[in-house]
């Protein structure tokens, strides 16, 4: 897949998500479900910028994102691959997760109110 744009990856205009989020969503998604194999490389962040009608900013703030979580790695020459089937990802997010609960029961907040919390936190990121 040297620099085609593969036909799942699109953006919806009437989505609640930000673009780039809805782009990092799509090869998570696709990176779990066995849909774009380990050592795919993505297209350059200027031609699925163009492609898509958004800023290069936009695509390469969802690549850092995947590379914050180890679903992609970016070398100078080599591009942007799929490094993870997402398994790490889902580790680190497991993790997280226990941490928060530690936090949540230590304080003394409901169930509810913690999950509360949790939702706007992931509608700000």
């Amino acid at each position: 897949m040297e620099s085609e744009i593969p036909e799942w990856l699109k953006l919806d205009p009437s989505s609640p998500y930000p673009p780039y989020e809805q782009l990092r969503q799509q090869i998570v998604e696709a990176a779990n479900s066995g849909r774009i194999a380990v050592g795919v490389r993505l297209p350059p962040v200027r031609t699925l910028a163009a492609h898509l009608g958004v800023a290069a900013n936009t695509v390469a703030r969802a690549y850092r994102e995947l590379e914050r979580a180890q679903i992609v790695v970016t070398r100078s020459r080599a591009g942007t691959v799929i490094a993870a089937a997402g398994d790490e990802a889902r580790r680190r997010a497991a993790e997280g997760a226990a941490d928060y609960a530690r936090i949540v029961k230590a304080s003394g907040l409901k169930e509810e109110e913690a999950v509360a919390y949790l939702r706007a936190a992931l509608r700000r990121a």
